[in-house]
């Protein structure tokens, strides 16, 4: 499966007053990982419209907070591809500071297209391109070897 891994140092404004960092703050640390994993996939959302791409929502978001990270930390992000399905993906994110796990989290990203005659939007099949591609089958997804 695709695998890609991020560095971050922790910035004041990702802190509370106790200057440790705010947990929701993970939360949009995680989704610039996806960004960055998807990318790595080929994929872009501004070139997915010959697909009737209009998303992928966040489904399901789970995480267990084990330590606590602070101003000035230097973290890492390993972000991969769990598990593709017809029409959603599962990704797992571990955030370390050093060789301690403070954040695990997984995700579920759903495929979705605007149905023609509704105008609504919908789930769809990925494309089998890009599924490969998140499975790491594809030569064109560069990933990083955990």
């Amino acid at each position: 499966m695709l695998t890609h891994t991020s560095h971050r140092v922790i910035e004041w404004g990702d802190c509370d007053p106790a200057g440790i960092v705010f947990n929701p703050n993970f939360f949009s640390f995680f989704n610039q990982c996806t960004t960055e994993l998807c990318e790595l996939a080929g994929w872009r959302n501004q070139d997915l419209g010959e697909h009737g791409f209009v998303g992928c929502p966040l489904v399901q978001l789970r995480a267990e907070f084990k330590a606590s990270c602070t101003y000035g930390d230097k973290i890492t992000i390993a972000t991969g591809v769990v598990e593709v399905r017809r029409s959603s993906f599962d990704i797992e994110h571990r955030l370390s500071l050093g060789q301690n796990l403070c954040v695990s989290a997984y995700e579920t990203r759903v495929w979705c297209v605007r149905d023609a005659a509704t105008g609504k939007i919908r789930s769809d099949r990925l494309p089998e391109d890009l599924a490969a591609r998140l499975r790491g089958e594809a030569p064109e997804a560069r990933a990083d070897k955990r």
